[in-house]
């Protein structure tokens, strides 16, 4: 007899019905117990109003908080940094935001794009002054990239860096920079002689200016700001000195897009269980909605596309940590898992009918939260054709 036959098999989960908990370990499942803790109590009391009122009050005690649990530059090594695992950040992104994309984007922004490159690519002197006050929450960090007509061609930027001396002068404007005015520093990418180069900008620096960018319908639990340069006198010392070209800013692009294949199923995660549990308790026609079979099928499928994703998210990290990652497979999480989270949130909406566009409910806070992560770092468009490339071998971005 085989021991699969002796071994009773354990119960069903509705909560983890592929048994994914099963493949982590006491670490993982206490770095996911905690953030989730950590949002239960400091942002899902709050969100609906900070949505609805299209703030984030308090941010820099959130940062600080976040720092105290190590979500902050969580998977970088040293400078007050965690060291935790790929997977471990993954779940990290997933609980941050099954509270709120806005929340996730704070700490993707800081870490994956912010920390990230001054780690990787900055001199140890930059390293040593920004990274431990960044890991803590002491210092808030942005990253500047996209520009008012440059999102999914970087290389276009107009954003220009002009060597005066020993001195870098730093002129253009960066658009939808989540973090921007409430940053301590800045890594702005910019144009130079030399090719594009990012620097560390102090947000005091004479000439930068941050200013908030209002009337969003998404994100709207997030600070997104205009960055401003007019002639920013910057140090020699202020570049990052480990890289010239595009692969700068790609590279911590993909790093963050990672955070986003996890995190994309915590807002599904979020709107699912919403969906179930209103399923469970409305009565229509003398019994509850759960037990119509076109309710049930509904359900069935989410849960399908939700743990399936989560699952690929999963086996990305673990290639991550083994240092076997590349980016066409990062574009394959981000495609793949944003696009069914966005679907799960409209099924769930349809589940609780006119409750589900109620802040009382999460379903549609998430919703419209993913219509911007859909096209932030990577659109639809963008993630399609770099897939297409890698698998025909043919370039059509031109």
């Amino acid at each position: 007899m085989s021991a699969s036959a002796r071994t009773p098999l354990p119960p069903f989960d509705p909560a983890d019905p592929l048994g994914i908990d099963d493949l982590l370990d006491p670490e993982d499942l206490a770095i996911r117990d905690t953030v989730r803790s950590w949002a239960a109590d400091r942002v899902l009391p709050h969100i609906a109003d900070w949505y609805e009122k299209g703030e984030l009050p308090g941010i820099r005690e959130l940062a600080r908080e976040l720092g105290s649990i190590g979500a902050l530059g969580m998977s970088l090594e040293g400078y007050g940094c965690a060291g935790a695992t790929s997977v471990q950040y993954g779940f990290a992104c997933l609980e941050l935001e099954a509270a709120d994309s806005g929340i996730r984007s704070l700490v993707s922004v800081q870490g994956s794009l912010a920390m990230y490159a001054i780690h990787r690519f900055g001199s140890e002197e930059q390293k040593r002054r920004w990274l431990p006050g960044m890991a803590a929450g002491e210092i808030i960090g942005c990253f500047g990239l996209t520009e008012p007509d440059h999102g999914s061609d970087p290389a276009s930027m107009r954003t220009h860096a002009k060597k005066d001396g020993a001195d870098w002068v730093l002129t253009g404007r960066k658009m939808w920079i989540t973090n921007g005015s409430v940053a301590g520093v800045a890594v702005v990418w910019a144009q130079t002689d030399e090719g594009i180069r990012g620097f560390v900008v102090p947000a005091g620096s004479p000439g930068f200016s941050a200013p908030e960018i209002k009337h969003k319908w998404s994100l709207r639990a997030s600070v997104t700001s205009e960055l401003v340069m007019d002639e920013v006198r910057l140090p020699a010392d202020a570049v990052l000195p480990e890289v010239v070209g595009l692969k700068g800013p790609l590279s911590c692009l993909s790093h963050a897009r990672y955070g986003i294949v996890w995190g994309a199923m915590g807002a599904a995660r979020s709107s699912f269980d919403a969906a179930v549990e209103y399923a469970k308790t409305r009565e229509q026609f003398g019994r509850p909605i759960g037990g119509f079979q076109l309710t049930q099928a509904k359900l069935a499928d989410m849960a399908v596309e939700l743990h399936k994703g989560v699952l690929l998210a999963h086996h990305l990290g673990r290639r991550l940590d083994a240092g076997r990652l590349r980016p066409e497979q990062v574009s394959f999480g981000k495609l793949n898992n944003v696009r069914e989270a966005i679907e799960i949130c409209r099924t769930s909406r349809t589940i609780l009918g006119a409750n589900g566009i109620s802040l009382e409910y999460p379903v549609m806070r998430h919703a419209t939260n993913l219509e911007s992560v859909l096209t932030y770092e990577g659109t639809v468009e963008m993630h399609q054709l770099v897939l297409g490339k890698a698998l025909t071998g043919l370039d059509a971005f031109r």
